[in-house]
């Protein structure tokens, strides 16, 4: 059984500018010229922001960390299915 944790929220939320800092959002957008994608923003109380990207083919997923920078080794990452 899979416990639902997102309270309603799309994975993506379409203000997502509110989430990402400016250095985020510019690496985000040069990434997205090569085919990356933003999976989703895990919002955790209390906690920073994380924002997921994944490959073309979805066969890697990296954390936009907060200086722009992709961290393909992240820490565990939990995926829903």
């Amino acid at each position: 059984m899979v416990i639902e944790h997102r309270r309603g929220e799309k994975p993506v939320p379409s203000n997502i500018d509110e989430f990402l800092n400016d250095v985020q959002l510019l690496a985000l957008q040069k990434v997205e010229k090569f085919g990356w994608k933003l999976k989703f923003v895990r919002r955790p109380l209390f906690q920073d922001v994380v924002a997921v990207v994944s490959s073309p083919n979805d066969d890697r997923i990296g954390v936009l960390e907060m200086s722009g920078e992709i961290n393909l080794g992240p820490a565990k990452i939990r995926l829903r299915a």
